[in-house]
């Protein structure tokens, strides 16, 4: 088996929370904004409960058929297709939330709330929630995206994009009362777009046991 057959396009910065056994067998996954499930192939062949929404049902028909080669034990029903703010699962649902160049596709920063507050109220307790999405951080000038109003941008390729920058993730972290796992992390792509991934945990509960997470740059923590 080669590598790509193993992990197929997984993407980099969550492949490290798996080396770093912050995604385990075992867990559940919800793939929040799946797309064709670039990021569900390897966790499809391991054995991993997971799930898939997205709002194209094209995208969701592609994933079950995937699935029902990969992981044929599994529902077809685990992948439906949905939009974010009105995703079909139960609250404290999945052990890992993974929401992948989506949140930027928001209308304006109210919709980009209520995405990520439905993403926070299907996590459980002790979960983690990964997220990666365009930002303005590390943006130097002559980039080539253009402000629009608000938080919108026109990038590069043509589309508007809503872009965060780290005093808003902060606020929503505070919002949410998640704590970071990790630092925030930006990669900037050759002039075009800067790309930040947010990884939160959801606290545990009063005297619940807290799963542990390995942090990069930041002491590991217990709740």
């Amino acid at each position: 088996m080669t590598l790509q057959e193993q992990f197929g396009q997984i993407d980099i910065y969550l492949f490290d929370q798996i080396l770093r056994g912050n995604i385990s067998p075992g867990m559940t996954v919800l793939d929040a904004g799946c797309g064709g499930g670039r990021n569900l192939h390897y966790l499809l062949r391991e054995g991993y409960e997971a799930f898939g929404v997205d709002v194209d049902a094209d995208a969701v028909t592609a994933v079950r058929n995937m699935a029902s080669e990969l992981a044929p034990r599994l529902s077809a029903e685990n992948f439906q297709a949905a939009s974010l703010e009105a995703m079909p699962f139960p609250d404290d649902f999945a052990d890992v939330v993974i929401c992948h160049s989506v949140l930027h596709f928001a209308r304006d920063e109210a919709q980009l709330k209520a995405m990520v507050q439905s993403l926070w109220r299907v996590l459980r307790p002790g979960g983690m929630l990964f997220c990666r999405l365009a930002s303005t951080i590390g943006a130097v000038e002559g980039m080539a995206f253009q402000h629009v109003t608000g938080r919108r941008f026109r990038m590069s390729h043509g589309p508007e994009w809503l872009l965060v920058d780290e005093p808003l993730l902060m606020e929503l972290t505070h919002a949410l009362g998640g704590e970071l796992i990790d630092p925030l992390k930006t990669t900037v792509v050759q002039g075009q777009r800067c790309m930040t991934t947010w990884v939160l945990k959801k606290k545990e509960t009063p005297g619940a046991k807290g799963r542990t997470f390995v942090s990069s740059g930041m002491p590991g923590r217990r709740a």
